[in-house]
């Protein structure tokens, strides 16, 4: 499942707060073993999601980097073309 975390720093333009909260929803995900929490443990999934795409927002407002914006065509073509070649078979 985290292999579905795609890195969010540095592109232009810069990440979305639904592409944050859906790389948090994977997280928790993954750290709960499970896709759709029970009713009973709904709030507290969700509630998850949000601490931590608030957190992954603050992170990715205050870094810093001395690199050119990555665009996300060109990255998103370099990872289709390596899927391409890997699953060619």
């Amino acid at each position: 499942m985290c292999r579905n975390i795609k890195p969010l720093f540095n592109f232009d333009p810069p990440a979305t707060d639904a592409e944050i909260h859906d790389a948090a929803l994977q997280f928790v995900r993954k750290l709960s073993g499970t896709n759709k929490p029970s009713k009973r443990n709904e709030q507290a999934f969700e509630a998850a999601v949000a601490s931590i795409a608030a957190c992954a927002r603050e992170l990715l407002d205050t870094l810093e980097t001395s690199q050119p914006p990555r665009d996300r065509e060109e990255v998103a073509a370099r990872a289709r073309a390596k899927s391409a070649l890997r699953f060619a078979s």
